[in-house]
């Protein structure tokens, strides 16, 4: 009796695993653009809010652990700012200091999938559930403390982390090369040309 109900549990998994297989080898449209991104005729996303929910993944010297919070976009001070879930000024990073800036986009397991996978050989399917979290990463250089790193927000969705980083990429001065916005750098040969 043991042997038939364990031969049903393989026969339930393998099924499984032929039936994810096969969605996973369905065709797909191809996309004439450049990019997921490329904004070639379409409009830009809407302005973000003032106050977005986000956790912070690290990055800040001084700032190591993970926090739940938001960032504001304190234009008065023309900076970007994070406060924590009380609403305590942690942080800031000024406008001017952002070198660059990016969505991000990682595909990784729960961990509840991971641990359930764990278990026994007939939750094993759980190992391939994975969810994508998304990130609004930054490299800055702040010229007043000569501090540079790179730091990373989780967001909650696409169209929040795209509605925020376009709208800071336009606070910031940044141009947009593909799917990051960079600052560009001064020339330094046509200020050397307009001095004596």
């Amino acid at each position: 009796m043991n042997k038939t109900i364990r031969l049903i549990w393989m026969g339930a998994l393998v099924l499984a695993l032929a039936s994810v297989t096969a969605q996973a080898q369905r065709t797909r449209s191809v996309q004439t653009s450049d990019g997921p991104n490329a904004n070639n005729n379409t409009t830009p996303p809407p302005a973000a809010p003032q106050t977005i929910t986000v956790k912070y993944e690290g990055g800040v010297f001084g700032y190591n652990k993970k926090m739940d919070g938001t960032i504001n976009f304190d234009d008065a001070n023309n900076r970007l700012l994070f406060r924590n879930k009380n609403q305590q000024e942690i942080f800031s990073i000024p406008y001017n200091s952002v070198v660059s800036a990016f969505a991000d986009v990682k595909s990784k397991r729960p961990i509840a999938a991971d641990v359930l996978g764990r278990v026994s050989l007939v939750t094993m399917p759980a190992l391939l559930i994975k969810k994508k979290f998304r990130y609004l990463t930054l490299q800055y250089n702040d010229p007043d403390t000569q501090l540079s790193g790179t730091t990373s927000f989780k967001m909650e969705n696409a169209d929040i982390l795209a509605s925020a980083l376009y709208t800071l990429a336009q606070k910031a001065s940044l141009k947009q090369r593909g799917d990051v916005y960079v600052k560009q750098r001064k020339d330094e040969s046509t200020s050397q040309k307009t001095s004596p």
